[in-house]
C-alpha cells in the first residue's frame, strides 16, 4: 500500500478490484478485499440490522451499534436490508479506548485477551459471543492466514470470533481486564451474506474497476 498508486487486488487469479491504496481500504467492494487489505484484518460479524428510532442499528454478540443517517443517506441500498441480517465489518483502527475517544463515538465493552503494545498504539485482542462469519470470501483468507502461521497462537474460546481492536498508546488496558472501547460508527462496513459484495458502495474513481457490474 505504500509503495504502489494503483493496486491490484487477485483471487485465485481473478481481479477483485483495482483502485488507490486508500480506497481499496475504505470502499472494498467485496468481504475478500476487505479482509485483505489492512493489518489487522477487518473483523467480521454476522449481524441484524433494523430500524431504531427513525433510523437504523445493528446488534451482534449482545451489542448493538447505532447506524448514522449519514450512512444511510450515503448507502441508500442498506434501507432494502433493514428486517435483515447482513455481515459487518469493522476496522481495528476504527477503535478507541473510550477514555481517548470521541464522545459520539459508540460504547462497547469487552474483556482483553491479549494486549500487544506496539510503541504509539495497543492491539486489544478480544472474543465476542459470535461465531466467525462462514462464507467463502473469508475461508479464503482464513486459508491464507493458516499458511503463513507459526508455532504460536492465541487461544481460542469454541465457536467464538476473535477481534483486534487498535488503541492509543495511553490506554491502561492489559490482558484480561474489561476494557470500554468506542467505535465510529461512520465508518462501519456492510456486505450482503449471500454474495459477499459491499452494500451501498460509493461510486469508483476515475481508472478503478471491480469484477462486479454492480453492487448490491
Amino acid at each position: 500500500m505504500t509503495l504502489g498508486t494503483r493496486v491490484c487486488v487477485l483471487r485465485d487469479g481473478v481481479l477483485q478490484q483495482v483502485d488507490t491504496p486508500q480506497r481499496l481500504f475504505e470502499n472494498p467492494v467485496n468481504l475478500f478485499v476487505a479482509g485483505f487489505i489492512g493489518s489487522p484484518a477487518m473483523n467480521f460479524v454476522t449481524a441484524d440490522l433494523a430500524r431504531a428510532d427513525g433510523g437504523a442499528q445493528v446488534s451482534f454478540a449482545g451489542y448493538t451499534l447505532p447506524v448514522p443517517d449519514a450512512t444511510l443517506d450515503a448507502k441508500p441500498a442498506l434501507r432494502d436490508y433493514l428486517g435483515k441480517q447482513i455481515i459487518l465489518g469493522i476496522r481495528p483502527s476504527d477503535f478507541e479506548d473510550a477514555a481517548h475517544a470521541k464522545p459520539d463515538w459508540a460504547p462497547m465493552s469487552v474483556r482483553s485477551s491479549v494486549t500487544e503494545e506496539l510503541g504509539s498504539e495497543i492491539n486489544v485482542i478480544f472474543t465476542i459471543d459470535a461465531p466467525p462469519v462462514e462464507h467463502k470470501d473469508t475461508a479464503d483468507l482464513a486459508r491464507d492466514e493458516s499458511e503463513g502461521e507459526d508455532d504460536m497462537a492465541i487461544p481460542l474460546a469454541e465457536n467464538k470470533a476473535l477481534w483486534t481492536a487498535r488503541v492509543n498508546s495511553r490506554s491502561q488496558v492489559r490482558p484480561g481486564q474489561h476494557v470500554d472501547l468506542a467505535v465510529d460508527t461512520g465508518r462501519l462496513h456492510f456486505f450482503d451474506p449471500a454474495s459477499g459484495l459491499a452494500i451501498g458502495r460509493p461510486g469508483r474513481a476515475p481508472g478503478a474497476a471491480d469484477v462486479t457490474k454492480t453492487d448490491a
